[in-house]
């Protein structure tokens, strides 16, 4: 039987990553990039998708067509970010029931709340609720209590 996390007073112990195109980080971005960005465009419509966080440890990147191997969080579904790698971060769940994420040594890297610099490839960086995880060109991960 698996363990039990007693959750802070009165919140749920079960997490849901909400997916969504996000126009603030895509502009950082652009700004940040060099001329090979200067194709992109945000996307005219890309619906927010909202996913439970279920095992301890949720895949971030884009499915493999060649072989069909795809990540929990599949990032090729149309609009397909270009900026995500197929192997792209690792959400891991604490012992506490809290969740931290690991970029897998992404092409483009994985940053945390707009922040300017990505985060060290394979080191966990505790997440909070509420906390934005920034993947591709336009990709944004926000972690919430269900």
């Amino acid at each position: 039987m698996p363990t039990v996390v007693p959750s802070a007073a009165g919140r749920g112990t079960a997490w849901v990553a909400v997916i969504a195109a996000d126009r603030a980080y895509f502009t950082a971005m652009m700004a940040r990039s060099g001329p090979e960005a200067q194709g992109l465009y945000f996307p005219a419509f890309s619906p927010e998708v909202q996913l439970p966080l279920v095992g301890r440890q949720i895949t971030i990147g884009r499915r493999r067509h060649g072989t069909g191997e795809g990540p929990d969080i599949d990032l090729s579904r149309a609009p397909e970010d270009p900026g995500v790698s197929h192997q792209h971060a690792v959400l891991v769940q604490q012992p506490d029931g809290t969740w931290s994420v690991v970029d897998q040594d992404s092409t483009n890297g994985t940053t945390v709340n707009l922040a300017e610099d990505p985060i060290r490839p394979y080191t966990p960086v505790p997440l909070d609720e509420g906390d934005r995880v920034h993947v591709g060109a336009w990709t944004t991960i926000t972690l919430r209590r269900a």
